[in-house]
This record gives C-alpha cells, sequence and structure tokens, in this order.
C-alpha cells in the first residue's frame, strides 16, 4: 500500500514565526547571561561582564528585529504595490 503524504500541519511553527525568534532571542540572552556569570566567577570580579554580555545580546537582537521588520514590511508595500497596478 503506497504511503499517504501527509499535509503540513498549520499548527507547527514555521522557521521564520514570531514564536522561534523570541525563543532564539531568550535562549541566546541567557547563554550570553552565563557566559558573563562564568566569566565573573572565573575572574573574581563584579557582575561587570555578567551585564555587559546580556546588554550586548539584547540590544544585537532588537537591533536584528528592527532590520527583519524594516525588510518585511518593504517586501509587503512591494507586493501591495504590485497589486494595486495589476501585474
Amino acid at each position: 500500500m503506497p504511503m499517504k503524504l501527509l499535509r503540513p500541519n498549520p499548527r507547527v511553527p514555521r522557521a521564520d514565526d514570531s514564536v522561534g525568534r523570541g525563543m532564539d532571542a531568550a535562549l541566546t540572552i541567557a547563554l550570553f547571561f552565563g557566559v558573563g556569570f562564568a566569566l565573573d566567577a572565573w575572574l573574581d570580579t563584579t557582575p561587570i561582564f555578567m551585564i555587559v554580555l546580556t546588554m550586548l545580546a539584547a540590544v544585537g537582537f532588537f537591533v536584528s528585529f528592527k532590520y527583519r521588520y524594516d525588510e518585511r514590511m518593504t517586501q509587503l508595500e512591494a507586493e501591495r504595490a504590485a497589486r494595486s497596478r495589476g501585474e
């Protein structure tokens, strides 16, 4: 008996889904926090590395989100303009 091909499940998050991006950001920021914590413990410093690395990761993700958003909006505006011209 031939195997049926399964239809894609719309409830499964896509790779470009906001939930996936949010999890990626949270885990990366937590990783940078942990590395900063380990560096501070190893070097016996105040939590400067923990703060700096956490802020670096957070700012990096916010900038990345902004550029992705701007790129997506430009793409959608171009599609809308093409539809209105009848292309």
